[in-house]
C-alpha cells in the first residue's frame, strides 16, 4: 500500500478499518507531486480558518481536553478516545487529522443524545447472536455500549494507559480491538471498534453544525463543495472542477460557522 496517498486512503473509508493507521499512510513520489500541485493552487475563496499544518501548532491532547467540553465522556473516556481517533486518522504535514478536527467532540455530542440513548434502535429481543447481516444484535444502547467497552479498557490498561504508550503500541492494541474474539465486559471488542471507527469517519466528514471537521477541514482535502443552496450559475456547465471554499449548513453570511446549540437533540 505504500503507492497509496492519505487523500486516497480516506476516500476508500468505507471499506477500510485500521488500515488508516499511520504505517499505511506512506506516500510515492506522484502522490507527493499532487499534493504540492495542490498546495500551488489555492481555493477560489480560501477559508478565514486554514486547516493545521506543520507551520500552525495543533492543540496538544491537555489543550484539547481544557477547550473542548465534554458532555458524556469522563475524563479517563475522553483520553482514550481522543488519543484512539488521532491513530485512526492521523494529521499530516499539510492536513488535519480526527482530534485537531474535533471528532471527539462529535462523538460526544452523539452518545449524549438521541442517538446514544438508542431511541431509534430496536430493543425488545430476544438477544442472540446474529449473523453479519442482521447487524448489531446486543442489547445495549450506543452510549451503554461505549461505557462499558471503555471502562473495561481503562481497566485492562490501568498499569500502561492507552495514553503512555508509543504511538505503536497504540496502533496494535487498536487492532487487537478490532479482532474478533476480545471481549470487553461483555461487550465484543470488534463491534465497540466500529462503532468507534464508524463515529470517526462520521465526525471526521460531516456538516460541522454537528461538533466535528472542524474548519471544514475534511471537505477541503477531498475537495467536496458542502452545503450550496444553489449551482443556478453551473447547471449548464458538465465535467469541471468544482474548485472553490466549502459551505457549511450552519454558516452565516459574514461565513461564521455556528454549531447548533440544540445538539444533541430528540430525533422527530
Amino acid at each position: 500500500m505504500a503507492d497509496i496517498s492519505r487523500r486516497t486512503m480516506v476516500k476508500a473509508t468505507g471499506v477500510i478499518g485500521t488500515s488508516m493507521l499511520p504505517a499505511a499512510l506512506a506516500l510515492d513520489d506522484a502522490s507527493a507531486r499532487e499534493r504540492q500541485k495542490h498546495k500551488a493552487r489555492p481555493l477560489a475563496n480560501p477559508p478565514s480558518a486554514p486547516a493545521p499544518t506543520t507551520e500552525t501548532p495543533t492543540p496538544s491532547l491537555r489543550t484539547y481536553r481544557l477547550t473542548t467540553p465534554y458532555l458524556f465522556f469522563n475524563d479517563e473516556e475522553a483520553a482514550f478516545i481522543e488519543c484512539a481517533v488521532a491513530r485512526l486518522i492521523p494529521k499530516d504535514d499539510q492536513w488535519a487529522g480526527a482530534l485537531e478536527a474535533g471528532v471527539p467532540n462529535y462523538i460526544d455530542k452523539q452518545l449524549a443524545g438521541a442517538w446514544g440513548a438508542g431511541e431509534r434502535l430496536y430493543r425488545n429481543g430476544p438477544w442472540q447472536p446474529g449473523t453479519p447481516s442482521q447487524g448489531y444484535q446486543l442489547p445495549l444502547t450506543p452510549a451503554e455500549l461505549f461505557r462499558t467497552a471503555l471502562g473495561a479498557i481503562n481497566k485492562e490498561l490501568s498499569k500502561t494507559s492507552f495514553v503512555e504508550m508509543s504511538p505503536e503500541q497504540q496502533d496494535g492494541y487498536l487492532k487487537s480491538l478490532e479482532a474478533v474474539g476480545k471481549d470487553l465486559a461483555g461487550v465484543p471488542s470488534d463491534v465497540f471498534f466500529a462503532h468507534l471507527w464508524q463515529s470517526t469517519l462520521e465526525g471526521f466528514f460531516s456538516d460541522p453544525v454537528y461538533g466535528g471537521n472542524r474548519d471544514m477541514v475534511a471537505w477541503q482535502m477531498i475537495g467536496f463543495p458542502g452545503a450550496y443552496a444553489s449551482y443556478y450559475d453551473l447547471v449548464d456547465q458538465h465535467g469541471i472542477k468544482i474548485d472553490r471554499r466549502p459551505m457549511s449548513l450552519a454558516e452565516d453570511v459574514h461565513g461564521h460557522v455556528h454549531i447548533d446549540p440544540g445538539i444533541p437533540a430528540r430525533s422527530p
